[in-house]
C-alpha cells in the first residue's frame, strides 16, 4: 500500500500557491464590483441581483468539477491540475475585459464567466490537499489555504489604494464608463496573479498515480455510464451517503456564507451612508468609501492570513470547533460594531514611505474580528470534515460540501432581492447588522456538531 511522504514546508507551499491567484480575483470582486454595477447605473435594491452570478456557479459546476476530477487521471497532467489551468486562463481574461464594461448586463455577464472559471480552478483545490497530504497534516494544508486566501485578497484589496498612494493615478481619473482607471489596473494584476500563481503550482507540484484498484476501478466505471451519467450518479451516492458531520456543519455554513453575502454587497454603501453621507455614486464620497472598502477587506485579510497558522496550535488545544465558535462570535461582535464606528477618531498612525503616515481609525476595528472568523472560515470546516470522507470521493465531496457556500448565497441574493432588503427599511446599514446576527448564530450551530474528543468527529 502506497504510503504517502511527509511534505515540507515549501513544498506545501508551492502545491497551495495557485490558491493566491484565485482568492486575488474573488478579492477584487468582494471589493469592487458592487461599485461597478453602481458606476454603470445600477440601485441599491437590486445588487443582490447583480450577484447571482457566484452561486449559481458553484452550485452547478462545483460537485461535477468535482466528481469528473475523481474520475481524471492522465500520467502527463495529472488529476487536479488541468482544472486548476483551465479555470486560471478563463477568469484572467475576464479580469482583463471587465473594467472595459459599458453596461450593466455587460458586467453581469462577465461575473459569470469569472465566477465560473474560479469555481473550476478552486473547487479540486481541496481535494488536492487531502490527495497530497498525510492525514496528520491535512490542517496545516488547508491553513495554508487560508493564508493564501488572506494573502490573496489583502493584495487585491489594497491594489487601487497603492496604485492612487504610488501617484500612478490620481483619484478623479475615470474611464469613459465611470470606472476609475485605478480599478482597471487593478484587474489587469489580478489576471497576471491568477495565471501566474497557478503555474507555479501546476509545475513545481507532482500528484500521486491512482493505485491499480482506482484505476481499475475508474476504467470500469467509464465502461459502464458516460461520463455525464458516472457524474450524477457519483453525486446522488454522495448526498445519500453523507457523513453526519457534513450534516451538521449545514446550518453552521447557511448562517456564516449569507451574512459574507451581506457583507461583500453592502459595505460600500454602508460606509458612504455611515462615514461619507452620501449615496450618490458619482460623488467623490462614494468613491472614497470604494477605496475605503478596500482597505477594510485588506486588513481584515491581513488578520486572516496572520492568524492563520496560529489557529493550528490553538485547534490541538481546543478543537476545531471550539476555535470555529470563538472566531464567528468575534466575527459577528465586529459587524455589529460597524455603525458606531468612524473614520475620524485615530487609533494610531503607520508609517509611510511614500508620504503623510496612514492614519489607522476606529472603523478599522472590526476588521480584527472579521479576519479571525474568515481565517477559521476557510479552514476549521474542512478540517472537520477531512478526516470523515471516503479518499477516492474527495472530490465530489468537497464540491458537494461547496454547495453549502453558494445555496445560502443564492438564498440571500433571492430574499434580500425580494423581501429581507425592505423589512430592513431600505438601509443598508442594517444588512451589515443582520450579517452579524447571522455570524453569532452561525458560532451557535458550531456548538451542536458532535466529536468524541476535541480533535475527532463521529461519522
Amino acid at each position: 500500500m502506497f504510503k504517502k511522504p511527509k511534505l515540507n514546508f515549501w513544498q506545501v507551499w508551492n502545491m497551495n500557491f495557485g490558491f493566491f491567484g484565485i482568492q486575488f480575483s474573488f478579492g477584487l470582486q468582494q471589493s469592487n464590483m458592487s461599485a461597478i454595477y453602481k458606476y454603470l447605473g445600477a440601485d441599491e435594491a437590486s445588487l443582490p441581483m447583480l450577484w447571482l452570478a457566484g452561486p449559481i456557479t458553484g452550485l452547478i459546476l462545483q460537485p461535477i468539477v468535482g466528481a469528473i476530477s475523481d474520475g481524471t487521471w492522465s500520467p502527463k497532467f495529472g488529476r487536479r491540475k488541468p482544472f486548476f489551468l483551465i479555470g486560471a486562463i478563463l477568469s484572467s481574461v475576464a479580469l482583463v475585459i471587465m473594467p472595459f464594461s459599458t453596461s450593466i448586463w455587460m458586467a453581469a455577464s462577465l461575473l459569470w464567466i469569472l465566477d465560473a472559471a474560479n469555481n473550476i480552478a478552486m473547487e479540486p483545490y481541496r481535494a488536492f490537499v487531502a490527495d497530497k497530504l498525510q492525514k496528520e497534516q491535512h490542517s496545516f494544508g488547508f491553513l495554508m489555504q487560508s493564508f493564501f486566501t488572506g494573502l490573496g485578497i489583502t493584495l487585491a484589496n489594497f491594489t487601487p489604494a497603492i496604485l492612487v498612494a504610488l501617484g500612478f493615478f490620481a483619484f478623479t481619473d475615470k474611464m469613459s464608463n465611470g470606472v476609475p482607471v485605478y480599478t482597471y489596473w487593478a484587474f489587469f494584476i489580478g489576471a497576471i496573479a491568477a495565471i501566474g500563481s497557478v503555474l507555479l503550482s501546476v509545475l513545481t507540484t507532482k500528484e500521486y498515480p491512482p493505485t491499480e484498484e482506482e484505476l481499475l476501478l475508474m476504467k470500469q466505471e467509464k465502461q459502464k455510464n458516460n461520463i455525464l451519467t458516472r457524474t450524477f450518479l457519483d453525486i446522488k451516492e454522495a448526498f445519500v451517503t453523507m457523513p453526519l458531520t457534513m450534516r451538521q456543519l449545514i446550518p453552521v455554513k447557511f448562517f456564516t456564507w449569507y451574512a459574507m453575502f451581506c457583507y461583500w454587497q453592502y459595505i460600500t454603501s454602508t460606509l458612504s451612508i455611515s462615514i461619507f453621507h452620501t449615496t450618490d455614486q458619482a460623488s467623490q464620497g462614494f468613491s472614497k468609501a470604494q477605496l475605503l472598502t478596500g482597505n477594510l477587506n485588506g486588513t481584515y485579510n491581513i488578520i486572516c492570513f496572520l492568524v492563520a497558522f496560529a489557529l493550528v496550535p490553538i485547534a490541538l488545544k481546543i478543537g476545531a470547533k471550539g476555535v470555529h465558535f470563538i472566531a464567528l462570535i468575534l466575527g459577528g461582535l465586529g459587524l455589529l460594531s460597524v455603525p458606531y464606528l468612524n473614520n475620524t477618531d485615530v487609533l494610531f498612525h503607520i508609517y509611510n514611505p511614500f508620504g503623510a503616515s496612514v492614519a489607522i481609525s476606529t472603523i478599522y476595528l472590526y476588521s480584527f474580528g472579521l479576519g479571525i472568523s474568515w481565517a477559521s472560515m476557510m479552514a476549521m470546516p474542512y478540517q472537520l470534515l477531512a478526516g470523515s470522507i471516503p479518499k477516492e470521493k474527495r472530490g465530489v465531496y468537497m464540491g458537494i460540501f461547496n454547495m453549502f457556500i453558494v445555496i445560502p448565497m443564492a438564498i440571500q441574493i433571492l430574499t434580500m432581492q425580494f423581501f429581507v432588503y425592505d423589512l430592513l427599511g431600505k438601509n443598508p446599514i442594517n444588512v451589515i447588522r443582520l450579517a452579524g446576527l447571522f455570524l453569532i448564530l452561525g458560532a451557535i450551530f458550531t456548538l451542536f456538531i458532535t466529536v468524541k474528543n476535541k480533535n475527532q468527529i463521529v461519522d
